[in-house]
């Protein structure tokens, strides 16, 4: 399917289609949840495996979901907080990374060629970093809605199954900006090391967010605001791209902190706003772990992660389609002539 044009034209306009979400199909659901009772197991033996297949098809608007169609998007996004030293490489990184995903070179091009996935790459001007959020908001009004709008864009109403990932230095820093305006709790509590900085740079790293908290204050009031003013384009994107996945009937599933990060402000707009995804995995960036619990997102995976890219998404694919061949290819107990119990 050729992609759609959409452009947010104010946040009043995101604002509400974010307020007008539906709630899947509970008829799909249903029916996955009547057919796991028959199956030859004792029921609910396979745990999230059932709640898997259930919340796929409540979300496809099928009885029997499918995974035909299954892609990774990457979007990449530069920083102007990089400034103020919170990050352990420098922004060049990012352009570099996004020409190693085009050769094949990085790790969710190994994860995306296992779990049967395709894999787009969306860079986001990256030769202009977003603003200094210490200084300045990251995003104006329209550089936000632009981003916002190249993410709402990339998701088509062909897929089955889609995984958000980013690439951009310093990005760990605005996720961190992002929850702690959202949750509260102040810096420290959500700032991790991200790519791997010493203690000097951990400090650097929450001086700079209690700065933009600070400086931005007018803003936290509204999740919009928020991630416009202490956000960067990739986390936009990744916002845009959800709500579109949630208009569109595709399931989510979330990558690590910056990708959680990105799409909390669509929780905190409305009370189901990511009854659509799930959380792929908990990574080791110490905030991850506290945003999850914040947005009642259990993880599926737990393996110590950190890299961002889609990689942990990527790698719960194999769960969700594991889940969706018990469902639709176990036999009833009627059909396998087993007794029950």
């Amino acid at each position: 399917m050729s992609p759609q044009t959409t452009s947010f034209k104010s946040l009043e306009d995101l604002r509400a289609a974010c307020l007008d979400l539906s709630g899947g199909s509970d008829p799909a659901a249903a029916a996955v949840a009547r057919r796991q009772d028959t199956l030859t197991k004792p029921q609910g033996s396979l745990g999230r495996l059932e709640t898997i297949a259930a919340w796929l098809a409540r979300w496809q608007g099928r009885d029997m979901p499918k995974l035909d169609a299954v892609k990774v998007f990457v979007f990449a996004g530069n920083h102007g907080v990089t400034a103020q030293g919170v990050s352990a490489y420098p922004s060049e990184v990012t352009v570099q990374m996004v020409a190693n995903f085009a050769g094949g070179g990085a790790a969710i091009n190994q994860l995306a060629r296992v779990a049967g996935a395709g894999l787009d790459v969306i860079p986001l001007d990256l030769d202009h970093p977003t603003g200094d959020f210490t200084q300045a908001p990251a995003m104006d009004e329209q550089t936000f809605l632009a981003a916002v709008s190249a993410g709402y864009d990339a998701v088509t109403n062909d897929l089955d199954l889609v995984c958000f990932g980013e690439m951009g230095i310093g990005n760990t820093t605005p996720a961190a900006a992002i929850s702690a305006a959202l949750f509260g709790g102040g810096a420290e509590k959500w700032t991790g090391r991200g790519t791997g900085v010493d203690d000097a740079g951990l400090i650097r790293k929450i001086t700079a967010i209690e700065a933009g908290l600070k400086r931005h204050a007018d803003s936290l009031s509204d999740p919009l605001k928020i991630a416009g003013a202490l956000g960067g384009r990739e986390l936009a994107a990744i916002f845009g791209a959800t709500l579109a996945a949630r208009k569109n009937n595709v399931p989510v599933l979330l990558d690590g902190f910056v990708c959680t990060a990105a799409v909390a402000p669509l929780a905190r707009l409305h009370p189901t706003g990511l009854a659509h995804t799930v959380a792929a995995h908990v990574s080791a960036e110490a905030g991850h772990r506290r945003l999850l619990e914040a947005l009642g997102l259990p993880p599926l995976l737990d393996l110590g992660m950190r890299l961002g890219e889609g990689s942990g998404a990527c790698l719960a694919v194999n769960i969700v389609r594991s889940a969706l061949e018990c469902h639709t290819r176990m036999a009833s107990f009627a059909e396998a002539g087993v007794s029950e119990k």
